[in-house]
């Protein structure tokens, strides 16, 4: 099993005649990710890659696709609109990759997906992706995540950081142990799933059996993950938390890591994560060991 993505995701890429989107639609195909359509607004009627259809908006797409997700790889004037035309045209799930988005533009979207109760789902913005890995049924990559790394398996992986995402998927694979689906949820402030929302999804997951959780300074998410934990996770949780000795007002890379008023410090978030049970890995180095120590034990 896997969450959100897998065999049966059909995917279109908006943005996907880019740079950007096109090197990565590419890398995406090569996996085994179903791509179905592209969004360029001016070049519909070509194809990308000699095999994927490339239409003018994603409601023309889907249409003609059958597509139920999106990738994003859209400039940050625009990268919010283009998530709410991928609301718009119904798809459940939207991975958007742009970095820079606005807070302003981005609050909108919010306000677009509280009003949709669930009915569709976004990562990001300013995040890696999602990626199932894959297996003799296939496997499906949505984003920018190496998928040379990834192993199939039962852990899942949850990161506010796209590069400690791929160390600790790496650590995992190195020491024999396959991950069920990772999941980059980014590090802005104002985004689209939390930690808890993937939480949810893989304590409901009889494939996932144990889960590594990635924090950082800023923001509260880590503490509501921790409530999360103690109240509902029946299933081995380590985590780690960047930033421990980040000076307060200073930025540490993500716009939402950032301690403001002496709140979202690391030792706050990892004191809230020990209190619910989870086990705190000391370095970045130790993170699949310390979720593999738990699942043995």
């Amino acid at each position: 099993m896997s969450v959100l993505a897998g065999k049966e995701t059909r995917l279109l890429v908006q943005g996907i005649t880019g740079s950007a989107g096109a090197f990565h639609a590419k890398q995406m195909i090569e996996y085994g990710t179903r791509i179905v359509a592209g969004v360029t607004p001016g070049r519909g009627g070509e194809t990308f890659d000699g095999r994927v259809p490339v239409f003018d908006t994603v409601k023309q797409a889907v249409r003609a696709s059958g597509a139920n997700a999106s990738c994003i790889f859209v400039p940050p004037p625009g990268a919010a609109d283009a998530i709410l035309e991928a609301l718009d045209a119904g798809l459940e799930l939207v991975v958007c990759i742009t970095e820079g988005i606005p807070v302003t533009d981005m609050l909108k979207v919010r306000r677009v997906l509280e009003g949709l109760r669930g009915r569709a789902r976004l990562i990001g913005p300013n995040c890696p992706g999602i990626i199932t890995p894959a297996t003799a049924a296939g496997g499906c990559k949505i984003g920018i995540m190496p998928g040379h790394i990834h192993r199939p398996g039962h852990v899942g992986v949850v990161s506010r950081s796209g590069t400690l995402t791929y160390e600790a998927v790496g650590q995992l694979t190195a020491l024999g142990v396959g991950q069920s689906t990772c999941i980059g949820i980014g590090g802005d402030p104002v985004g689209g799933m939390d930690f808890v929302d993937v939480l949810e999804l893989f304590q409901a997951d009889a494939d996932t059996h144990g889960v590594i959780l990635i924090g950082e300074i800023g923001g509260g998410a880590e503490e509501r993950a921790a409530r999360f934990i103690k109240e509902h996770m029946t299933k081995p949780v380590a985590a780690f938390v960047a930033g421990t000795t980040a000076p307060e007002g200073k930025r540490m890379g993500h716009a939402g890591a950032i301690i403001a008023g002496g709140k979202g410090t690391a030792a706050e978030k990892i004191a809230a994560l020990q209190g619910a049970g989870a086990r705190i890995a000391p370095t970045p180095s130790d993170m699949a060991a310390t979720l593999v120590e738990m699942m043995r034990g």
